[in-house]
């Protein structure tokens, strides 16, 4: 297991790589001026180039590249050009929401999407099975940010249930209080999710229970519950996994629009405003972290696979 872990650490280190070289030049491949950006157009040119030359603007492109990559080897990822404070000091001040909205968007799908595609398969053909996939269906046709707009006008504004705006951090509210400021945002990330993960462990399902295993199980008289949860559920979650690690790269994404619906300032407001702004820095480190991210879920992911299944071999 060591061994594996630290096999991938190191494949992820060229990966990586490419994403900072490639994010770095497609950044600088985008239309319009950065000094004009933060000056405004009615700027003098002497004041544009003097903040050209002092963020390095007027630098080759290689060499701005060669000074990023040296930046990131000593821990700095740089400084925004928009307010002028450490990018990670930006990123550590929007984590929160969105770690809570991830967190909580993930279990919303986890804990009703498996159980809903398990009856599902077990009811299949039924009008019960009807019946949710084609909720599932309406489910996976229904934008993030309409579920937002709904679910913030009525539960939020008409019935006064939930906050439908904003968040306040941990440190100023509490931690119940904070919960409720993402607790809409994180069911209208996660509706989608769960009419994805439950069609998809429906049909993982469908074909594990058509495995002789599982008929040798009914025919020695294993109750029902046993053959369902001790055998089909468990082995048909390798594949299930693997499609809630996806989901959760859909659902950082997501998070850009859901926070803008709702005015958090999280991660994924962060990124919009940033290439808005044509912070390049500021992208760069978004996602570069995001990238991280991903890596650190696929080796779950692949964790996860062997405790579900002791057979796979991680090598």
């Amino acid at each position: 297991m060591f061994k594996f872990i630290v096999k991938r650490i190191l494949s992820a280190i060229p990966v990586l790589l490419i994403v900072v070289f490639i994010t770095f030049f497609l950044m600088r491949m985008l239309p319009g001026d950065v000094a004009v950006q933060i000056l405004g157009h009615d700027a003098p040119p002497g004041d544009l180039e003097i903040l050209r030359e002092t963020l390095g603007l007027n630098e080759p492109k290689l060499v701005q590249f060669w000074d990023y990559i040296q930046g990131i080897l000593h821990g700095d990822l740089g400084t925004s050009l928009y307010n002028n404070l450490p990018v990670m000091e930006n990123i550590r001040n929007s984590l929160e929401p969105t770690i809570l909205i991830m967190i909580f968007s993930i279990l919303i799908s986890v804990v009703i999407g498996i159980p809903v595609g398990v009856i599902s398969a077990v009811h299949r053909n039924s009008i019960l099975d009807y019946l949710l996939m084609t909720v599932s269906v309406f489910g996976l046709s229904i934008p993030v940010f309409w579920s937002g707009i709904m679910l913030a006008y009525y539960v939020g504004t008409l019935w006064g249930v939930l906050p439908n705006m904003y968040y306040y951090p941990i440190s100023q509210v509490g931690l119940g209080q904070a919960i409720q400021y993402v607790i809409l945002p994180s069911v209208a990330l996660g509706f989608q999710s769960v009419a994805s993960i439950a069609r998809y462990t429906r049909s993982t399902m469908l074909d594990t229970l058509g495995e002789d295993y599982i008929r040798t199980a009914r025919a020695k008289g294993l109750a029902e519950r046993v053959v369902l949860y001790q055998h089909a559920l468990k082995n048909a979650m390798s594949p299930v996994i693997t499609h809630i690690g996806t989901n959760m790269a859909s659902l950082m994404g997501g998070a850009c629009v859901i926070e803008t619906v709702f005015g958090i300032n999280g991660m994924g407001k962060l990124a919009y405003d940033s290439l808005i702004r044509r912070d390049y820095t500021q992208v760069q480190a978004i996602i570069l972290v995001v990238a991280l991210v991903y890596i650190v879920i696929n080796l779950v992911v692949d964790i996860l696979y062997k405790v579900f299944d002791p057979r796979v071999e991680l090598s």
